[in-house]
């Protein structure tokens, strides 16, 4: 239904949307990217209810515009509810995003929480807030996930921010880790998805912008100048520039991941690895007395061009 032609009968998050072709092969790509990374990482469970977390940026607003379609098309059988947490940051429009989901017909929960305060408190001017705050949020988010009988809290994360997060552990955490599609808590009751997990960053600019939806800037905190992120970011603009497309091929690195060709003996078991014996195959049918390097090809995910 969807893959062929969008129709303009559509969620009022879609009215004034451009009529050009190049905002219609926009928009049905976010909506096969969201399909895809649901799909491939089993995120829909019929009959939940879905916390879709709203900061009020472009990333945001395009993962409620897609979902929204989705479910309005009958293709997400879940229970949407959006949730804003005001932190209390100096400056914020408090305004902006309960005028525009009311105007919307979107069902939405509004959150005020000083963390503001809590993270001025305890971090030295000058330093980077985004951890402790990031935190102080999602242990709010998942208290309200709780109190609204939501099973599965979603977030606006895109492959940008996956990429951006892998090289920041790889630069500064000493290891191979990044945000991932799906995660289940650590209390063991709330699922953790982000549906942008195929979508460019540069396509949710895009769709914001064409959409005039009202962005509120994350800056509001004045700690974003500097930050080992915004480093990061540069440098994968660079090489994306040089090189147009690297940023799917490394995404592409995360899903295509070889065990036995990194240096993690947790991960593999190197010490039973004896002369003559290939991994994964019976004694017999080895070349003993031969060196072999065996490349493991594990099934690989197509991800949308």
């Amino acid at each position: 239904m969807l893959d062929d032609e969008l129709s303009d009968d559509i969620h009022p998050l879609f009215h004034g949307a451009p009529k050009s072709t190049e905002f219609r092969k926009l928009r049905k790509r976010l909506v096969q990217n969201v399909r895809e990374a649901i799909d491939s990482y089993g995120m829909i469970r019929p009959g939940e209810r879905w916390l879709i977390c709203l900061s009020g940026g472009k990333d945001s607003y395009t993962l409620l515009a897609v979902l929204t379609e989705l479910k309005w098309r009958g293709l997400l059988p879940v229970d949407l509810l959006a949730c804003n947490l005001d932190q209390g940051q100096p400056g914020f429009p408090a305004t902006v995003l309960p005028d525009f989901l009311t105007r919307m017909g979107v069902p939405h929960r509004i959150e005020y929480q000083d963390t503001y305060s809590v993270v001025t408190s305890k971090i030295k001017p000058g330093g980077t807030m985004c951890s402790l705050c990031s935190r102080l949020r999602r242990g709010n988010l998942y208290r309200i996930a709780r109190e609204e009988g939501c099973s599965t809290v979603v977030l606006g994360h895109h492959r940008d921010d996956i990429l951006e997060t892998f090289f920041m552990n790889l630069f500064h955490g000493g290891r191979l880790a990044s945000m991932p599609p799906k995660l289940l808590n650590e209390e063991g009751d709330l699922i953790l998805c982000r549906p942008l997990a195929f979508v460019a960053e540069a396509d949710c600019e895009r769709f914001a912008r064409a959409m005039a939806y009202p962005i509120i800037p994350c800056d509001l905190c004045g700690s974003q100048e500097g930050l080992q992120r915004a480093q990061v970011k540069k440098l994968l603009d660079e090489w994306e520039a040089r090189n147009p497309g690297r940023r799917q091929v490394m995404f592409r690195a995360l899903m295509n991941v070889r065990p036995s060709h990194l240096a993690d003996p947790g991960l593999f078991d190197f010490a039973s690895l004896v002369p003559g014996l290939i991994p994964g195959l019976a004694p017999a049918q080895s070349s003993a007395g031969n060196h072999l390097e065996v490349e493991q090809n594990p099934p690989q995910l197509r991800l949308p061009d």
